[in-house]
């Protein structure tokens, strides 16, 4: 038997090892199924059981990814929810997951970003190409264009 492909239950427990490791979505589960050699109709039931199971749950990858992404990578809600959706992560889970996120963290965090890219320009004289740069890089990093013209109207 070559390792491409494996019993159900050897995939299972495969899939199962993967889920334990660290929080998945079913779009990356469901990829390691097919990669273990199962069908679609196969990876459908051991996705199943995975979820039956709990070892699968894409409320709590949504919310642990997206608090990830922002504490760590200090991603704004825009950039999270793009990547959520690139994972195929459902809306409600993303909309849930956007809200964990604490609002007060959220402001400073955008607040601290923006003070740091504006001492980066402090020989930047030209007050438009300033503002440019500071909401281009705050709108890079996920966060709402109507959050960087907050602060960009205190300068």
């Amino acid at each position: 038997m070559n390792n491409r492909y494996h019993s159900k239950e050897e995939a299972l427990q495969k899939a199962k090892q993967y889920c334990a490791y660290q929080e998945r979505c079913h779009s990356e589960v469901k990829d390691r199924l097919y990669g273990l050699g199962m069908n679609k109709k196969e990876a459908d039931e051991l996705l199943s059981e995975l979820i039956s199971e709990n070892y699968l749950n894409e409320e709590r990858f949504a919310i642990q990814f997206a608090g990830g992404k922002f504490r760590i990578k200090q991603w704004g809600r825009v950039k999270i929810k793009y990547a959520l959706k690139q994972k195929q992560v459902s809306e409600y889970c993303i909309k849930k997951a956007l809200k964990a996120i604490d609002e007060k963290d959220y402001i400073k965090t955008a607040e601290k970003l923006f003070e740091q890219k504006l001492k980066t320009l402090r020989s930047e004289k030209n007050i438009f190409t300033k503002k440019r740069k500071l909401q281009y890089h705050l709108v890079q990093k996920g966060f709402e264009t109507a959050l960087a013209n907050k602060f960009l109207n205190t300068i």
